[in-house]
């Protein structure tokens, strides 16, 4: 079963009554966990983009710039951003339903914030208000402030990333330890590693992105200290 299954089945729980928040509870252990990482992504991308006071089509549209959405599944990935949007229920809570789902620690909340990343700077600018919301829903994950400053570094437009921001070193580290942070950062990039800890095979494009970002940190890095 796909997670679009999966999802349409979490959207036929919230038809019965059934709150969307609640639905995280459910999607706990594998393969659930890859619905419960796509439905996330959607409605934490929903509630974001209200933050900065308007729901663009660009901020829509960039879902897509995090998962593969087949066409006949296009309805129900816009029905559950909508749900999402309207819903009563403060992003708070659903950040802690989120962050039970996973536990801490969990690297998969890292992924789900990169991509929430991708969401807020798909209309081309980075609103305030945009960024207290990440900085909170990264505060309810339990993620560290310098990793959040890290992922921050590879997405704020009309920005140079700082590439020992973006392997999570600082610039007097020595490059033995810039180089161990640089092949674990492509380890954790592998298809594969994130698979295993929940990451939907239809997100893979975050892959993609974030071993191009931590691979140029690593050249700009290592020409630098040549």
């Amino acid at each position: 079963m796909s997670i679009w299954s999966r999802i349409s089945d979490a959207l036929s729980a919230l038809a019965k009554g059934e709150s969307l928040a609640d639905v995280f509870t459910h999607l706990r252990t594998p393969p659930e966990r890859s619905a419960g990482f796509a439905i996330a992504v959607i409605a934490l991308g929903a509630k974001m983009a209200k933050a900065d006071g308007q729901v663009t089509r660009d901020e829509v549209s960039a879902f897509r710039e995090v998962f593969t959405i087949p066409q006949s599944e296009e309805k129900n990935a816009a029905r559950l951003f909508n749900l999402a949007r309207t819903d009563v229920a403060g992003f708070e809570l659903y950040a802690q339903k989120v962050a039970a789902m996973f536990g801490p620690d969990d690297p998969a909340l890292s992924d789900l914030l990169e991509g929430l990343f991708h969401i807020a700077v798909a209309d081309g600018e980075y609103h305030p208000s945009e960024n207290e919301f990440l900085m909170q829903v990264s505060e309810i994950f339990g993620m560290k402030p310098g990793k959040f400053k890290a992922l921050r570094s590879r997405f704020v437009p009309d920005a140079h990333p700082d590439p020992y921001q973006v392997l999570g070193v600082n610039p007097d580290t020595p490059i033995k330890e810039i180089r161990a942070a640089w092949r674990r950062e492509v380890r954790n990039c592998h298809p594969d590693r994130m698979y295993a800890r929940g990451v939907p095979k239809e997100a893979v494009k975050l892959a993609e992105k974030r071993l191009i970002a931590v691979n140029h940190a690593w050249e700009e890095i290592n020409k630098e200290r040549a």
